[in-house]
């Protein structure tokens, strides 16, 4: 029988593992809901928006006002695409961050856990077994050192990415 890990221990974690997933489940649902509302959203505006643009350009004189109209009418539709997008980004973005948070956590307890069990181990371990327990010392700390170094990179590749969109959609609004 191992005891590093008994009943209530496997049981706790069995435990706080299911309600992370059902967090994890709740937040998606309610991401795919408000996706699905802004798709839905967006459909009805813009079937509403093309109606009333079709009348507008069928109600046009002459070709210059036809001209001046399409060239009003395109603005306003960039302006809600850009919206849209933004919308779809911010929603996305909510969820990889949620992930993360979780993933991190897990991370941290489950590094947690290990290095309370290999230090168990090492007590318990036999003479001359000393080489082995610093080799997977060393091994969990470069890992450490891995995964930070490539969550900064992520956390870096994220902000480079906000800051993108928002430089394009200043753009697109000319503001």
């Amino acid at each position: 029988m191992n005891k590093f890990a008994t009943p209530e221990q496997l049981a706790d974690v069995s435990k706080a593992s299911l309600e992370a997933l059902l967090s994890q489940a709740t937040t998606a649902f309610s991401r795919a809901e408000r996706l699905a509302a802004l798709n839905l959203n967006t459909s009805r505006t813009m079937l509403e928006d093309g109606a009333a643009n079709t009348k507008a350009i069928l109600a046009a004189k002459d070709p210059q006002e036809l001209v001046k109209l399409q060239a009003e009418l395109a603005k306003p539709m960039v302006d809600k695409a850009v919206a849209y997008a933004r919308s779809v980004y911010e929603i996305a973005t909510e969820g990889q961050n949620d992930l993360t948070k979780v993933f991190e956590s897990q991370i941290a307890d489950m590094n947690k856990a290990f290095s309370t069990a290999l230090e168990q181990a090492e007590k318990s371990a036999p003479a001359g077994s000393e080489a082995l327990f610093a080799a997977a010392k060393t091994s969990m700390a470069a890992a450490s050192t891995a995964y930070d170094t490539m969550s900064k990179a992520a956390k870096q590749a994220t902000e480079m990415a906000e800051a993108n969109v928002a430089a394009a959609t200043k753009a697109v609004r000319g503001k």
